[in-house]
């Protein structure tokens, strides 16, 4: 039998000088309504898709980031153009990669909503995906 093929995804910012790879492999894939993620990236809440930090790349312009952080804990925008990137979490372990930046279309959606008691009071959530207070239970 035949070993599957898994696809190799690209991603970019905005002004397209940084650039990365990343199996179509993601642990799972959520939608963070935090404040951090609200103003990380200025909108009503983060869509990130999660693989482990070793199956991740930067193809392109990996001096052209902008780290904000330290080595176990960042987020990580194009120094250019300022887009949101991805965040590196969980002691160096994950990267959660912004799903806007993805130029290729992942298998994984969304599955949850979390830190909704901390949301955008003026966005409404109005899919049907669980909601949790804080951090999935």
């Amino acid at each position: 039998m035949a070993a599957e093929t898994v696809r190799i995804l690209t991603g970019s910012c905005l002004c397209g000088v940084v650039r990365y790879a990343v199996p179509d492999a993601f642990a799972y894939a959520l939608n963070c309504h935090c404040a951090k993620c609200r103003r990380t990236t200025g909108a009503a809440f983060k869509p990130i898709a999660a693989i482990e930090a070793e199956h991740f790349r930067v193809t392109q312009g990996a001096d052209d980031r902008l780290i904000v952080g330290d080595p176990t804990a960042h987020d990580a925008h194009c120094r250019q153009c300022g887009s949101f990137l991805y965040s590196l979490v969980r002691d160096a372990a994950y990267i959660h990669i912004g799903m806007g930046t993805l130029i290729d279309t992942p298998t994984i959606r969304p599955s949850v909503h979390i830190f909704v008691g901390s949301k955008a009071p003026w966005f409404t959530i109005t899919d049907d995906l669980p909601q949790f207070e804080g951090h999935v239970t």
